[in-house]
């Protein structure tokens, strides 16, 4: 695996020319333009870029990259997994910690800031001699200001250009195929040659129910 990072701080459109550095980033953006598109190593390449804008167009074509996602800012779900994986990280009981609750406390959050709410909630803890408190997290959260408050401009911004440009990571409403909750007390009614069926499966279209196994 290859991980780029910050991609848009070497190849940005409004970067360097060529006329600075004897045209060395020209070449080395050739180069790999070239090896993106006709590589045949067994290489799985990733980049990441804080504003994908800036990108020239020819490095985001398709045959070069397989998918463009847009990263949004983590949902209260993500958030409480965030929560989780950062009290683990410092060795704590999540089981200690409503992690819903700081999950809601923690919106707009990033998960590079709530992990530095919580070293903070750990150092209060630590010059008192004790472990942190759920207190304490609410009252750094509550001080703190997230990026995306400070530089809401920007990220409107970029969720603006996401749209209908690139694949949203988060999806709030989850695709109707694969595993389903069926519904038993809510039987569906189908139009079928010329009558309607009942069907108590759940299905979610014409000929998913006609499709169902009987029983």
């Amino acid at each position: 695996m290859l991980w780029i990072d910050e991609l848009e701080k070497t190849f940005a459109v409004s970067g360097s020319s060529g006329s600075s550095d004897g045209g060395t980033s020209a070449r080395v953006f050739g180069r790999l333009l070239n090896w993106l598109q006709e590589k045949f190593s067994p290489v799985f390449v990733v980049a990441t870029a804080n504003d994908i804008s800036q990108l020239p167009p020819e490095l985001l074509r398709k045959g070069r990259w397989d998918e463009c996602w847009f990263v949004d800012l983590p949902d209260a779900k993500e958030r409480a997994a965030i929560w989780d994986i950062v009290i683990e990280k410092f060795d704590r009981e999540k089981t200690a910690y409503d992690t819903v609750v700081l999950a809601r406390a923690s919106e707009l959050h990033t998960g590079a800031e709530i992990e530095a709410a919580y070293v903070e909630a750990l150092h209060r803890g630590f010059a008192e001699d004790r472990e942190p408190t759920e207190l304490d997290l609410g009252e750094v959260l509550s001080a703190s200001v997230p990026l995306a408050t400070t530089m809401s401009e920007s990220i409107e911004r970029l969720r603006h250009w996401s749209q209908g440009r690139a694949r949203h990571a988060t999806r709030n409403n989850p695709p109707c195929h694969g595993k389903r909750k069926l519904d038993l007390g809510r039987p569906r009614r189908w139009p079928v040659r010329g009558r309607w069926i009942e069907c108590c499966r759940g299905c979610r279209t014409i000929d998913s129910c006609i499709t169902a196994p009987s029983d």
